[in-house]
């Protein structure tokens, strides 16, 4: 299955043609992970490198919370580091649960605005402007 697969728009036809403010704050996306699937991460991966506006995107943050898997180590870090400079790769020393795992990401973000998503997700084109706009709002 291909890693940039796309995906069918079904948003509402207002959503559509919705316009954002042209200055919304920087982002931290945080995605911890425990033996998760290949194709799985690195299809997350690509969607928000594909999907996210370049502008709002401030890092990906990975942490993988001591995976076994032998795909997850060297393997991973060089697929992550040709894919973009966006993503950083923390490794925990021990079993930390997924908690610990999401604070951790959370300590070493530096975007404005954090948002923390699960290791198999798929955004759509355009996903962060809406969830951005209310905190651009109030950030004026």
């Amino acid at each position: 299955m291909s890693p940039d697969l796309s995906l069918r728009d079904i948003r509402h036809p207002n959503c559509k043609t919705r316009k954002y403010l042209s200055s919304l704050p920087v982002t931290s996306i945080i995605i911890p992970f425990h033996n998760e699937g290949w194709s799985t991460l690195i299809r997350t991966l690509h969607s928000l490198i594909n999907r996210t506006p370049d502008q709002l995107l401030g890092e990906i943050i990975l942490i993988d919370d001591y995976s076994t898997r032998p795909w997850l180590g060297n393997e991973l870090q060089i697929y992550i580091s040709n894919l973009s400079s966006k993503i950083i790769l923390l490794r925990n020393k021990q079993r930390e649960g997924l908690i610990r795992t999401r604070l951790r990401g959370v300590k070493a973000a530096t975007g404005d605005v954090i948002v923390v998503l699960d290791s198999h997700v798929e955004v759509y084109h355009n996903w962060l402007p809406p969830l951005l706009q209310p905190i651009g709002n109030i950030l004026g």
